[in-house]
């Protein structure tokens, strides 16, 4: 089986005027499979966060190659990434953030079905249909971000994410936001919408007890690299590293 995202040697540096030059992230390699749920966790400021912003081409790479459903993405920008995204797309950390405040829920997930050929009343009915699938009745579409609550948010920018049937998800602390049975829903809607449409997750992440009985593999990033990956259950039970050891211990 073809992998369904492929990194290759992933570096990013960065420079500033005046400042020394700081690598966030120091030669990452990993591959994803279709219908996988792949973790990356670490701490705050690990890299893992600036390899997803890599992958969706928010930032340009140092060096390294990005290769999605077999097409080489690394330099994508603009028009072509249109097409990609139609195969990726993302959900952040803030879903109210991720939303014009302005307008509606619906227009929010109608937006992203009419910019891909979709006719405005098509678009609001899809909407309608997308919101169900996430939990939330027909009427959230008429409602504004601010009226809702922080999970019904999250279930409609998942709505919104999957609209246009992308084959990757790619979840940014999609959860951190949200209390315990919040997120405990949201995952339960992850896996249900994972088994009906059969799409894989990136799931970025600092917390591996949220990924243990959620994700099939794990990968754990220090300072820029991956110093161990494996089942998560397996990586909880016998870490490897100092750095995974402690990771654990502080969650769990």
């Amino acid at each position: 089986m073809e992998p369904l995202l492929k990194a290759e040697h992933l570096t990013k540096t960065f420079h500033s005027q005046g400042r020394e030059a700081y690598t966030a992230v120091d030669d990452v390699s990993f591959s994803m499979f279709p219908g996988e749920k792949l973790a990356i966790i670490g701490e705050s400021g690990s890299g893992k966060t600036t390899v997803v912003n890599m992958v969706t081409r928010l930032l340009d790479v140092t060096s390294g190659t990005i290769t999605l459903d077999g097409e080489d993405i690394t330099h994508y920008r603009g028009r072509q990434m249109k097409k990609i995204y139609r195969k990726m797309q993302m959900v952040f950390q803030t879903p109210s953030d991720s939303f014009d405040p302005r307008r509606t829920l619906g227009d929010g997930i109608a937006e992203s079905l009419i910019n891909h050929g979709a006719g405005k009343k098509e678009a609001m009915l899809q909407a309608e249909d997308l919101l169900g699938l996430c939990g939330l009745e027909k009427e959230f579409a008429k409602r504004y971000p601010h009226e809702v609550s922080g999970g019904q948010c999250q279930r409609a920018a998942i709505a919104r994410a999957i609209a246009i049937g992308p084959k990757l998800l790619i979840l940014d602390e999609a959860t951190s936001a949200l209390d315990v049975t919040v997120q405990k829903d949201i995952l339960e809607l992850l896996t249900k919408l994972k088994e009906e449409r059969n799409m894989s997750y990136l799931f970025i992440c600092h917390d591996i007890a949220l990924v243990q009985n959620f994700c099939d593999r794990v990968l754990v990033m220090y300072h820029g690299k991956i110093v161990e990956e494996g089942v998560p259950d397996e990586v909880v039970r016998h870490p490897r590293e100092a750095y995974t050891k402690n990771l654990i211990d502080c969650i769990l």
